[in-house]
């Protein structure tokens, strides 16, 4: 060969003298080099669905707290990833794209249909606001429902006759602490407020009730409470301290209760994935898996509207239409566990 042909490998068929990776075409797939931006999003995605305890909370703006309250929304990023994976023409990031299907493990089950047989008790909780400009509309309709029980939160001295008035033919019974109600198509017994007061709020703050409802199938214990409100900001991120400290002392309250069942209606100001809520979900059954967004009311992004128990089983939780709230209603299909079945 002269030296003019010595690198024109091809010439011979034989490829001598052609550089690595030079001389062929990538397929319509490639797996080297596209799409590693892709793959890593995808994984990050995965490991924040199925590890999320994972992220530290103890950091400014509890992080952790934040993902877990807003945690179903994140396969929205499935569909995206999918679709760039595709345009991207990457054999690696569509792979990848498939690991937040983990997604559908987690929350699949939302999207099936609830149990539609008839409960052995109905419950509705509803954050009533404060600043509801029609308190009589949202009692009629909440009495529309035809719930056994109804659990109201952000109840005010001015619009709290409005609430008994139009409630008092189907709910003869009802019992008040503070800001939070319980009216009853049952006899109401043993009624006492619950001390779920975080330090430095006033003695005026009252959030708690205890009452035995006693139902054709016996006594239930029923709580309702209304936990602090967090606040989410760009300089503090998740402000959720008095929360948490409020639900841990619901949650020793309710380790204290000797009654069996026992239903907790409130407004948790927490989903039931956020680990704020730990010291109440550990004490109860598990809880449904009901997407049932209560809020915002204009727009519903998180379940914060909670409905509880132990030693009965919810089978079904659905959002009610709006009322001149901020928040929705939620109805619980309830059900009693046959004796001596455990948790």
């Amino acid at each position: 060969m002269d030296e003019q042909g010595a690198g024109r490998g091809p010439g011979l068929g034989l490829g001598l003298g052609r550089r690595p990776g030079r001389g062929r075409r990538p397929g319509p797939w490639s797996w080297r080099g596209r799409g590693r931006v892709l793959a890593g999003a995808a994984v990050l995605v995965a490991c924040l669905l199925v590890f999320h305890g994972a992220v530290p909370d103890a950091l400014p703006g509890r992080p952790g707290s934040l993902l877990e309250t807003f945690l179903p929304w994140l396969g929205l990023a499935v569909p995206v990833l999918a679709t760039l994976a595709l345009l991207r023409r990457s054999a690696v990031a569509a792979l990848a794209a498939l690991l937040p299907a983990a997604w559908l493990a987690l929350f699949g089950g939302h999207l099936l249909p609830g149990d539609a047989r008839t409960p052995d008790l109905l419950a509705v909780q509803h954050n009533v606001s404060d600043e509801n400009p029609d308190p009589a509309g949202t009692a009629r309709a909440l009495a529309a429902a035809g719930a056994d029980l109804l659990a109201l939160e952000e109840l005010t001295p001015a619009a709290e006759p409005a609430y008994a008035a139009v409630l008092a033919p189907q709910y003869p019974y009802h019992a008040v602490a503070g800001t939070v109600g319980l009216w009853s198509k049952h006899p109401l017994a043993d009624v006492r407020p619950v001390d779920i007061r975080p330090a430095g709020l006033g003695e005026d703050w009252n959030r708690g009730l205890r009452a035995t409802a006693r139902t054709p199938r016996g006594e239930v214990a029923v709580y309702v409470a209304h936990l602090p409100s967090v606040r989410l900001s760009p300089t503090h991120g998740f402000g959720s301290v008095r929360r948490d400290e409020s639900a841990a002392l619901l949650g020793a309250a309710i380790a204290a209760e000797p009654a069996e069942p026992l239903i907790l209606l409130g407004d948790l100001n927490s989903t039931v994935d956020d680990r704020g809520l730990d010291p109440v979900t550990s004490r109860m059954d598990p809880p449904s898996r009901d997407f049932a967004f209560s809020w915002p009311a204009s727009l519903p992004l998180a379940r914060i509207d909670q409905v509880m128990t132990r030693s009965a089983t919810v089978t079904r939780i659905r959002s009610l239409s709006a009322t001149g709230s901020d928040h929705l209603p939620v109805a619980a299909h309830i059900t009693w566990r046959a004796p001596g079945r455990g948790r």
